[in-house]
């Protein structure tokens, strides 16, 4: 399709400094066409406010709020959670909600009449095969815009030249420049000083940190929380019950305060660069710590060392944005059997960046006190002998062939 025939297009809107000035850009560059803007709200707060008026005031004819944070929750992150997927440390969070709100972009542009999709996402990053995936499955044959891939510009600095230019507001300083992408699960940091592995992150620093503060400016005080599972979700705090997005909005409260799931790494990206982040994920932190303590007492030795296992290709496969594929589905449901029998109460103790077991019971626990207490207990020690002895049968072979006693 040639940019003259291109008349309306479906923008993936953050109003953040890349999204902000490719509205401009689209009007100067593929002859004025119509910018719808698109916000998926998946978390990410107070940034939605003033969006709208922002966007049509850049120049595009309106603005779109898809709610999403129930169903990236849900359809996405509690099948992660279940598999304790994670990648390179990482609990995926951007990654988490790329795939649905492509998916979202696609369902839009189709009943919108659009000619193609935008996003923002530069050449080097993993976010551009994310939404390009979705896109392909749920619109084959939409055309994808990626001003990145085109543009001229070199630069966060002369991104921030254009709006100038343009006079597209921005609510960040060239000192201020980090990358960041938000949404309920976590918030990711990139740029600036981060991007020398040597210089350490100046977490006390008034506004880097925005879900939490750091372990060292954390209370003296230890905070109890008691987190109840069915079925490996999540579906309590302290014995009240609400829906799996509330919980991580919660425990985001509690963590933060005490300075949990701040990390920082260099992870390999899918485009075959190394690159340094820092990612704030308190509540999923907790999640993650709370539910492979229950896993412990529930899930059987080989279903969990295999289930250990296919966490990294679980982790690998969101991450690569293969989310919406044959093997998704197959994965998720090894999560779901494997998990049918985590249920249960998991205690934990809060204390300046540290998660520390306090406990956990379970009515499928698989934990006998009477098989493995050092006092007397049912167990005929005595059956050892015979176990040992065959499996051990092997080792014992090959030794006699080595003294030629076979």
């Amino acid at each position: 399709m040639e940019k003259k025939d291109i008349k309306k297009v479906v923008l993936a809107y953050s109003g953040g400094l890349d999204t902000s000035i490719i509205i401009p850009w689209l009007k100067e560059n593929y002859n004025n066409p119509e910018i719808i803007a698109v916000a998926g709200n998946v978390g990410q707060a107070d940034e939605l406010e003033g969006l709208e008026e922002k966007a049509i005031k850049t120049g595009a004819s309106k603005l779109i709020v898809a709610d999403l944070v129930d169903e990236m929750v849900d359809t996405i992150i509690i099948p992660a959670l279940k598999m304790d997927a994670k990648y390179e440390t990482y609990l995926l969070g951007t990654a988490f909600a790329r795939p649905i709100i492509g998916k979202k972009l696609a369902e839009i542009a189709l009943s919108e009449g659009a000619d193609a999709i935008v996003h923002g996402c530069t050449g080097k990053g993993n976010d551009q095969v994310r939404f390009e995936l979705a896109i392909k499955r749920f619109a084959p044959g939409m055309k994808i815009i990626a001003p990145w891939r085109e543009w001229n510009i070199k630069s966060r600095e002369e991104e921030i030249d254009y709006a100038e230019a343009h006079n597209v507001p921005l609510k960040i300083s060239r000192e201020t420049n980090y990358s960041k992408d938000k949404n309920l699960w976590h918030l990711s940091h990139e740029g600036l000083d981060l991007e020398d592995p040597a210089n350490e992150p100046n977490y006390d620093k008034p506004g880097f940190l925005e879900m939490g503060i750091s372990p060292a400016m954390a209370p003296d005080k230890p905070t109890y929380v008691t987190i109840s599972f069915e079925a490996g979700a999540p579906v309590a705090i302290d014995g009240q019950k609400m829906k799996a997005s509330k919980i991580i909005e919660k425990l985001n409260k509690l963590g933060g305060e005490n300075g949990i799931g701040i990390i920082d790494i260099v992870e390999n990206r899918l485009i075959g660069m190394k690159d340094r982040g820092v990612y704030e994920t308190p509540g999923g932190t907790i999640l993650y710590k709370a539910h492979e303590q229950l896993e412990m007492i529930t899930v059987d030795k080989d279903t969990l060392h295999e289930k250990q296992k296919l966490a990294v290709d679980y982790a690998d496969l969101i991450y690569n944005g293969k989310w919406f594929s044959p093997l998704q589905e197959a994965l998720t449901a090894f999560a779901n059997e494997s998990n049918k029998y985590v249920t249960g109460d998991v205690k934990l103790k809060l204390y300046k960046g540290n998660i520390i077991p306090a406990g956990m019971t379970s009515p499928y626990s698989l934990y006998s006190e009477n098989l493995v207490t050092f006092g007397e207990s049912d167990y005929d020690q005595k059956q050892a002998e015979g176990f040992i002895n065959l499996w051990g049968l092997p080792t014992n072979v090959q030794a006699l062939r080595e003294k030629g006693l076979l």
